[in-house]
């Protein structure tokens, strides 16, 4: 069966529109079927965008869907935005909503980080649960290579979703994992890159 993390899922053309107000501002998005969380606003990306200190320089939304995170944190920070999903659906729609919201952005096709190329200031993800964990945790090995020095990785996963396990296996990689955010289930993860 085709997932929306396998790039393989079909697009039929169904589409919505998606306001969201954030920071006194108010967006809109256009999704659709075959993406992660098409018909609205997902619980834990709208609480890690809520949950974000101010940011700068360069960010990667890895997993982007259809852009939500990356084109909010480059709206409200004037970051460089670089987005990539596996689905190719999910980054025609971010284009799409990068256009609509007047944000420039580098968006590519990428299974986790085979198409990513350079290093960035920010690496989000609101990772691909049901994908697995060995999956999960590629991503988080390839942020690892993929920050700048003194860089941050953000991510929120649910206790359920394995938030213990994941904030273990980053506590290992990076040398550290602070816990932002703890509530309802819900965790906000970051990890620092230390300068060497």
């Amino acid at each position: 069966m085709d997932h929306y993390f396998t790039g393989g899922r079909a697009y039929d053309g169904r589409e919505y529109e998606i306001p969201y107000a954030y920071g006194g501002k108010q967006y809109r998005f256009i999704s659709g079927a075959g993406v992660f969380s098409a018909k609205g606003i997902d619980a834990a990306s709208d609480l890690l965008l809520r949950q974000m200190p101010p940011l700068s320089g360069s960010i990667l939304d890895l997993g982007c869907g259809y852009g939500l995170i990356g084109v909010v944190l480059a709206k409200e920070h004037n970051l460089e935005l670089t987005q990539a999903d596996v689905n190719p659906n999910a980054v025609s729609l971010a284009k799409r909503n990068c256009e609509i919201n007047g944000v420039n952005a580098i968006t590519v096709v990428s299974d986790g980080f085979e198409h990513i190329t350079g290093s960035f200031d920010t690496i989000a993800i609101n990772p691909p649960i049901h994908a697995g964990k060995q999956t999960v945790f590629d991503l988080y090995a390839g942020a690892l290579l993929h920050l700048n020095e003194g860089g941050a990785l953000y991510v929120v996963i649910r206790k359920k979703h394995g938030a213990p396990s994941s904030a273990a296996y980053l506590e290992n990689a990076f040398g550290n994992c602070d816990v932002l955010y703890r509530r309802k289930g819900y965790y906000i993860l970051r990890c620092l890159k230390k300068e060497n």
